[in-house]
């Protein structure tokens, strides 16, 4: 045998992608290039790793042997390259960051400075809904969740960041209203929710139920960009964060709409678990977070009160 680590790391390109086409893409190579690597790696084994069904290549159950045994030995190969920049005196190895959706408009102002401190840290974020946000936290897929309610379920350590402002909000053909909009009136638009799982949603329910509003027409989306630009588009009215929607209010695409009970407050934390044994990346990504907050915010979020 004589198979390269290149040669192992374009076999789970494919096995992860599904596509030659795709893996080229990621690998920025080009389909001949990881086309040939295959074929030298087929080489030099009997059984098939792949088979051609149509047009579409699959990996056979061998193919994912080698692939799980690949992926095993590429991970340790990894794990040496970090215990070399660690004996070195750098801080070295993974941070996986789970972030609900909306927490997308922070995470990058808090990891910038991070990683030009720590080069030799590889980071890896996941931003999706707070369902799922939770559920990798648990399975101990992620290091750190960053979202804007603490679970009460989960046993986990947390650091506040700032305030998480909600507001009803409409298009720029809404009138100005100097005194919060009545419940009859508020009850005639159509309101656009995000999905099933997302915090934002749930705040929006609380809210409605809290008021005893009855819904006639609804609308549902699955991120807080699509939310506004329907709002934006006068398809209805939504309670939305106002992180997310600082330009839009400034450029007057979108208008905030006096209403009782509003803004909801909740805050934005980190939150990792109690039970878990944190690498050293991200245990200085913490220390970092607790040390740089106060700054970062003062930066980036001055209009957050």
């Amino acid at each position: 045998m004589n198979y390269t680590l290149h040669q192992l790391s374009v076999l789970l390109k494919v096995r992860d992608t599904g596509s030659v086409t795709k893996a080229s893409e990621e690998l920025f190579l080009s389909q001949p290039a990881v086309s040939v690597q295959l074929k030298k790696l087929q080489d030099q084994f009997e059984i098939p790793l792949f088979e051609t069904v149509g047009r579409r290549i699959s990996i056979t159950e061998f193919g994912h042997e080698i692939a799980d045994t690949a992926q095993r030995i590429l991970d340790e190969i990894e794990a040496i390259n970090y215990k070399s920049k660690t004996y070195q005196g750098a801080v070295a190895g993974k941070l996986k960051i789970g972030a609900v959706s909306t927490a997308k408009y922070i995470v990058p102002f808090f990891i910038t400075d991070f990683l030009e401190k720590y080069p030799s840290v590889d980071l890896s974020v996941d931003v999706t809904n707070k369902s799922s946000v939770l559920k990798s936290l648990e399975n101990n897929e992620i290091d750190i969740a960053m979202v804007s309610t603490i679970p009460r379920k989960i046993k986990a350590h947390s650091i506040s960041l700032m305030k998480n402002q909600l507001y009803l909000v409409g298009g720029k053909e809404m009138p100005d209203l100097e005194k919060s909009i009545s419940k009859k009136n508020l009850e005639q638009y159509r309101l656009i929710y995000r999905e099933q799982g997302s915090a934002t949603r749930l705040a929006m329910e609380n809210y409605i139920a809290q008021r005893q509003l009855k819904v006639k027409k609804t609308i549902e989306l699955t991120s807080n960009e699509a939310v506004k630009q329907a709002v934006i588009a006068g398809l209805g009215v939504s309670i939305m964060p106002l992180i997310g929607i600082q330009d839009s209010l400034k450029s007057g695409d979108l208008k905030i709409i006096p209403a009782k009970g509003l803004p909801v407050e909740t805050y934005w934390n980190i939150i990792w678990m109690k039970s878990k044994n944190l690498p050293i990346a991200p245990k200085t990504f913490i220390e970092f977070v607790r040390n740089h907050r106060t700054q970062i915010i003062d930066n980036y979020y001055g209009y957050v009160k």
